[in-house]
């Protein structure tokens, strides 16, 4: 199968191009036109996140999807990821649903637990019950999506009797990956329901999750399910030079990093370590022809069906953001499938 290749933003507040920090709401209407963006340039694959706090622009994912779709024609459109845990598993499959419907069957949603908790107290939830609500609530969308009456029952969540949800998707099913950061439980869990599986890769070399990719494919076998894809995500930036790209995304990626590094103990990151993510990590950042030979690398390291490069960074501006992604649609693209080729 021929890799495709995708965009994913957090929807980061970006600042404008004399460094002065943009409203929430240009932040979104600037999103909008980078997803324009890639779908004229055929990209295969948009993502947006879903955050609730004050350097996110995007609490709504769908809303913003559904903005896309009305301007888009042929590009997927997904979430990156849905946070299922804070959310009801009923509504986010009548929301995509919907997406689906007005996109003509580009929607795509990915699930996970979110790297960020803020959602937990905004939604009435507790985060002891953090994993028991993801997987609760999961259990319950994956009868949701078989399209059928669903009769289920929970700990956390009132049940249902041979309720429908609607609306119902067309043609098929809702095209439903599930995310995960590393975890092998996470991995097992994506096999036991037959969901295909994305790893957020976002430090590290991309090449230690292969034991992860192997995991998924033995459990898929053992729950005697047929292959299913794997794509991965992980964050970067492009310019016309090596030098040019690692410049222009320093200042961003060290102030991103280090204000969500204060919340968490981690030390400030440094200008080694960050050259370091960029040479050898998680970092696919460069000239075009740098960044496409990484993305050979690991797709074929670990056996990918997707690629989608988290190109917003921090508050890095809507111009340089544009930038990136035209060298990403233009020469990226093709230059992967010439080394894969």
């Amino acid at each position: 199968m021929e890799l495709e290749l995708g965009l994913d933003t957090f929807g980061d507040v970006t600042t404008d191009a004399a460094g002065e920090r943009i409203s929430h709401a240009a932040s979104l209407r600037n999103l909008i036109d980078q997803a324009v963006l890639a779908d004229d340039l055929g990209l295969d694959f948009f993502g947006v996140g879903e955050h609730h706090r004050d350097d996110f622009a995007v609490s709504a994912p769908e809303v913003v999807l559904a903005a896309i779709a009305s301007r888009t024609n042929r590009i997927h459109l997904g979430s990156a990821v849905t946070v299922l845990s804070s959310d009801d598993p009923v509504r986010v499959f009548e929301r995509f649903s919907t997406v689906n419907a007005v996109s003509n069957g580009r929607a795509e949603v990915i699930l996970g637990r979110g790297s960020f908790t803020e959602s937990f107290p905004l939604f009435g939830f507790d985060l002891k019950d953090y994993q028991l609500l993801f997987e609760e609530k999961l259990d319950l969308f994956a009868e949701i999506i078989k399209g059928e009456p669903v009769t289920w029952s929970g700990s956390l969540r009132p049940g249902l009797i041979d309720q429908s949800v609607y609306p119902p998707i067309e043609n098929g099913t809702l095209k439903t990956w599930i995310g995960v950061g590393g975890s092998p439980e996470s991995v097992v869990r994506a096999a036991k329901y037959g969901l295909p599986l994305v790893l957020a890769i976002i430090g590290g070399d991309p090449l230690r999750f292969a034991p992860y990719a192997e995991l998924y494919h033995k459990a898929l076998a053992q729950f005697g399910r047929e292959s299913l894809p794997i794509a991965a995500h992980s964050p970067g930036h492009l310019a016309a030079t090596d030098e040019q790209a690692i410049e222009e995304l320093y200042p961003h990626f060290k102030a991103n990093r280090d204000r969500i590094g204060a919340e968490r103990g981690w030390p400030p990151v440094t200008r080694a370590e960050y050259e370091r993510e960029a040479r050898d990590g998680a970092l696919f950042v460069g000239s075009p022809e740098t960044v496409a030979a990484k993305i050979a690398k690991t797709a074929r390291g670990l056996g990918l069906t997707r690629f989608d490069l988290k190109y917003s960074n921090g508050t890095m501006p809507h111009e340089l953001l544009m930038n990136s992604i035209g060298l990403y649609g233009r020469e990226v693209a093709p230059r992967v499938r010439e080394l894969l080729a």
